[in-house]
């Protein structure tokens, strides 16, 4: 029986009516083209250019989801009690972690979607590209995550440089520690026999 606690997931964040726009109009171009491919650039020019022609009653759905979606999530973060973990002093030194393929299609995808929505925040970009990313197929994907695994192999040769000059740094600084103890160490001695000397000197050999 397992009697430890029971780990709390964070809440899903909510995303806005485009956003549920643009998964539907995904959901429908699969659907319709089943055969066809059509690259996120494209789509993405295609979504938007779809979104800016249609009605207003028909955005209204698609807002009525986003505020349904919004109320969801409010609720579930009131909820929710998460743990904050304390950030690690990094080592200046130390080689940066590669980006993973998602931030790089972040990263590719951002100005675009910044561009077309101009109103937009930071947040709802990145909102916007973790549902692409989440809706893109593994073909989609490779060219990210082959550019990814290509980074990571460069930041693994880096890193091994990296401790490798680490732990000579610590060993020199190991050996200077252990001289200067050493140092005290004989000087406490030398000391001591000098009060002992002193103390076992014969007080008519003074005068």
């Amino acid at each position: 029986m397992n009697m430890g606690k029971e780990v709390q997931l964070r809440p899903k964040v909510n995303v806005s009516s485009y956003i549920h726009f643009l998964l539907n109009y995904r959901n429908k171009f699969k659907e319709q083209q089943p055969n066809s491919y059509l690259g996120f650039k494209e789509f993405s020019r295609k979504c938007s250019e779809k979104w800016r022609s249609i009605s207003k009653h028909e955005k209204a759905k698609y807002e009525a989801l986003a505020k349904l979606d919004k109320a969801r999530y409010q609720e579930e973060m009131m909820n929710f009690v998460g743990k904050r973990k304390k950030r690690r002093k990094r080592d200046p030194q130390a080689p940066r972690r590669p980006p993973s393929s998602f931030i790089l299609f972040c990263k590719e995808h951002y100005a675009q979607l910044k561009r077309e929505n101009p109103n937009w925040s930071v947040v709802q970009v990145a909102k916007a590209t973790g549902k692409m990313w989440a809706a893109a197929t593994d073909v989609e994907k490779q060219p990210y995550e082959q550019k990814a695994a290509l980074l990571r192999a460069k930041y693994q040769e880096e890193l091994e440089v990296y401790r490798k000059q680490r732990n000579a740094r610590k060993k020199s600084l190991r050996m200077a520690r252990n001289q200067r103890r050493g140092k005290r160490v004989r000087q406490e001695l030398m000391d001591q026999l000098e009060k002992n000397k002193m103390a076992f000197t014969c007080p008519a050999c003074l005068l």
